[in-house]
């Protein structure tokens, strides 16, 4: 049972932690004069993935690599399989031509990059500082697209014009940071004793329990932005996640220290590359995810899901 607990509660200081994270960051960056949907496939989708981060590095220093990498790749499946898939059943979503020419096929070469870079069943330090680079390069292009004066001006008006909020922006971000610190720390200590208690391994923990978890923030905005009938918004956070997931998470905790990647977890990527391979098709035809779709998503990830167990 205190295992139970302290995945409960790990899970609901991640999502606390990536709210204060995401709000404040999107607020700032706005300030800054990025586009709304700039603003989603970066900071936005960089602080929904903070959770991933905390959590991927937490259990890389506890010698647990396994669990870092099957959250990446869990989450990843999450994100399109049963959070895309929910909010397109709630509402279908539109996306944009040009989000089909870039970002996803983006996304989709990022995929391709991480089954390259896994075949030899480890992440090194170099091939972490490489996703790195090819990180920067990502945000140099999309920083590129700056918001019309117009609105820069109408931003500026409402929310930049006390320098005090400006600083309590920066300590709420910073009170959020040290939250999904905090859940990272409690979540890996429940999941891997939850774990052992069940005599489930790691990687299955790590592919479901952990992955599900670290994505509360997305599927929150998620189910909020298919309300609000903000399809772009949507599709940005959890495109936007999914390549961070790899270029940032991995990358850095490669970095920090190298993964070894365990031979079962080569299956589950290919099942991960898959679900992004088929929510490509679906949005690419007819540059819209229906309900039926969205069916055939879902019942793939649970396939996936099913498959790990």
């Amino acid at each position: 049972m205190t295992a139970v607990f302290l995945v409960g509660v790990g899970i609901l200081l991640l999502y606390l932690g990536g709210e204060l994270l995401v709000r404040n960051a999107s607020l700032l960056a706005r300030a800054l004069g990025l586009s709304p949907l700039v603003v989603g496939l970066t900071i936005v989708a960089f602080g929904t993935s903070a959770p991933e981060l905390a959590a991927s590095l937490a259990a890389a220093l506890r010698g647990a690599p396994e669990l870092a990498f099957g959250n990446v790749v869990g989450s990843n499946a999450a994100n399109l399989g049963l959070i895309l898939a929910l909010a397109a059943l709630i509402r279908p979503i539109r996306a944009q031509a040009r989000f089909l020419r870039r970002e996803l096929p983006f996304m989709v070469g990022v995929v391709g990059l991480l089954l390259l870079v896994a075949m030899d069943g480890r992440v090194s330090r170099l091939e972490g500082s490489l996703l790195l680079v090819l990180l920067s390069f990502y945000l140099y292009v999309l920083l590129r697209d700056r918001e019309v004066p117009e609105v820069e001006a109408e931003f500026a008006a409402e929310y930049g014009g006390s320098a005090g909020l400006v600083v309590l922006r920066f300590i709420l971000l910073a009170l959020g940071v040290l939250t999904l610190a905090l859940g990272s720390s409690t979540l890996i200590e429940g999941a891997v004793a939850l774990a052992r208690y069940f005599g489930v391994g790691e990687r299955a923990i790590g592919l479901t329990v952990v992955a599900v978890g670290t994505s509360l923030p997305e599927l929150a905005a998620a189910l909020v932005a298919a309300l609000r009938r903000e399809g772009d918004i949507l599709l940005g956070n959890l495109v936007g996640s999914n390549i961070f997931n790899v270029l940032a998470i991995l990358g850095i905790v490669a970095a920090v220290r190298p993964l070894a990647i365990a031979a079962g977890l080569g299956s589950d990527l290919l099942g991960m590359a898959g679900i992004s391979l088929l929510a490509w098709a679906f949005l690419w035809t007819g540059m819209r995810l229906g309900r039926r779709e969205a069916a055939v998503l879902l019942a793939f990830y649970l396939l996936y899901v099913g498959a790990v167990f």
